[in-house]
């Protein structure tokens, strides 16, 4: 198997993974429903952007990557 393909084998593992765990942890935050995040909802359908989720979710890996990568 080649070097890219066992990346993308991890990368899919990864995400499978991090989904599993947004899924459990979603019972118990408020990860996704958070003042701030855009919500627009209107009779032809709805918009979702969880844009302070996604700033808070950015800066924790972001911290965490730069400890564990020292």
């Amino acid at each position: 198997m080649s070097s890219l393909g066992k990346w993308l084998i991890i990368a899919g593992i990864g995400f499978i993974a991090a989904g599993i765990v947004v899924c459990i942890l979603s019972r118990w935050t408020a990860i996704g429903r958070l003042p701030g995040d855009i919500f627009i909802k209107s009779e032809h359908g709805a918009f979702y952007f969880p844009i302070v989720s996604c700033l808070i979710i950015s800066i924790v890996l972001s911290i965490l990557l730069n400890l564990f990568h020292r």
